[in-house]
């Protein structure tokens, strides 16, 4: 039987995590750990990019760890650890913490990813607007910018098509004008085609 037959069986066809039936895939509990024979939970999208760290964090949604942090799952309890440190100030979910118990080694395992030291909050990548800026977006400067050391011209109104986000930094993204690549602030750009935020 196939890893995603498994899955299906085990939680019910249901996201382990949230209950969600829907848009629902395999996800890689990281990093690899020794006394775990399987690290895949199934899980929805929403759950997916929050974990991620793909899209605003949202507290309410994760009012169903109250439930998953009981599951006999491993990788599931892992999870439900990580996502319910990130909401440590809020007392139920510091409550669950002090409940949770792990051996010695799916302890550091569940504290690999720093998850445990930061908060909720999530840095992404916004144009002036607030809108979330993605790989091979195309956007359009609101300023005209000069590009030192080059002779580009950035002008207000310039289509950017396919940029690249800084890995190290939300308030650059990368993208060719005039054939040349460039570093533009996102607090100058607007994301083609999105409407205003209100």
């Amino acid at each position: 039987m196939a890893l995603i037959d498994d899955l299906k069986s085990r939680s019910g066809n249901k996201c382990e995590l949230c209950e969600s039936t829907s848009n629902l895939s395999v996800y890689e509990v990281g990093p690899s750990s020794g006394n775990v024979k399987g690290n895949e939970i199934f899980a929805c999208a929403k759950c997916v990019a929050q974990i991620d760290k793909k899209e605003d964090f949202d507290p309410k949604h994760w009012d169903c760890l109250k439930t998953a942090m009981w599951s006999e799952v491993i990788p599931v309890q892992v999870v439900a650890w990580r996502i319910l440190n990130r909401m440590r100030q809020e007392a139920w979910a510091a409550e669950a913490i002090d409940m949770m118990y792990f051996d010695d080694e799916t302890m550091l395992w569940a504290k690999a990813t720093g998850d445990h030291e930061s908060d909720a909050s999530v840095d992404l990548h916004k144009d002036s607007n607030g809108h979330i800026l993605e790989n091979g977006d195309s956007i359009v400067l609101i300023k005209s910018l000069d590009v030192k050391g080059s002779t580009v011209n950035a002008r207000l109104g310039t289509v950017v098509k396919n940029i690249r986000l800084d890995p190290n930094d939300t308030g650059y993204v990368e993208g060719r004008i005039e054939g040349q690549s460039i570093m533009i602030k996102t607090m100058y750009v607007r994301k083609q085609g999105a409407q205003m935020i209100t």
